[in-house]
């Protein structure tokens, strides 16, 4: 492959690095600053909206795009830093060093970040399923109705491919012939009980969304409107 091809499969890999609570690219959400390729090789800088954004999620990040760069077909070597982040130099080596989670925070850490990764998972679920049945209500359905749909009977849209992707990522049930409104554990939800199970969607999908514009506000305020990648070749 041609620097350029790595280049834009590199890019594309970063794009399906989501930060684990806002539920985004973080190629959309502007965190990659400097993406570089020569050859085999791969340099990524990131940043984030502030100075004290959470260590574990800055952490899931830097390692979540290792680990994608690696993946891409004629990458032999990675490095990934993290920038201006008081908890750079811990995240920067313990990732390059596969250290994982407590062994970068050894004092701190209590342990590894799988079940924070699936409760964010949980709710970025949660909120996929909001927006399928909120399209489905403005369109005429009745909110118990919901009930008695499979994912089969959604129309194609990319609100139902997100649903169905992180159903599959969760291990719940994501055949067409899966009920359409389930519990976090994948049960299907009762006639009685869509109203309030939507409810509750519908608080996560505003928070997630709002945290979202949150933070992309503030990573424009700090970096100003020109913080995208440097290069890309």
């Amino acid at each position: 492959m041609t620097t350029t091809a790595v280049s834009a499969e590199v890019w594309d890999a970063l794009g399906r690095v989501r930060d684990p609570e806002l539920d985004e690219p973080i190629t959309d959400l502007g965190f990659v600053h400097e993406l570089t390729v020569a050859g085999s090789e791969v340099r990524a800088r990131l940043r984030l909206p502030t100075y004290f954004c959470a260590p574990n999620f800055a952490y899931l990040m830097v390692a979540d795009a290792v680990d994608a760069i690696r993946a891409v077909p004629g990458v032999e070597t990675v490095e990934v830093r993290l920038e201006d982040h008081f908890a750079a130099e811990e995240i920067n080596a313990g990732v390059a060093a596969g250290a994982g989670f407590a062994g970068s925070f050894p004092a701190e850490a209590a342990g590894e970040l799988d079940e924070l990764r699936r409760t964010f998972r949980r709710k970025a679920h949660t909120a996929c399923l909001a927006r399928v049945c909120r399209r489905l209500l403005a369109e005429g359905w009745q909110v118990d109705a919901l009930a008695g749909l499979r994912l089969a009977d959604l129309p194609e849209s990319v609100e139902r491919e997100s649903l169905v992707r992180r159903r599959e990522e969760l291990g719940l049930p994501a055949t067409p012939d899966a009920p359409l409104v389930v519990d976090d554990d994948g049960r299907p939800v009762v006639p009685g009980k869509v109203a309030e199970r939507l409810r509750f969607a519908q608080a996560v999908r505003v928070s997630i969304d709002g945290n979202a514009g949150f933070c992309r506000g503030l990573l424009k305020t700090r970096y100003g409107a020109s913080n995208n990648t440097e290069e890309r070749g």
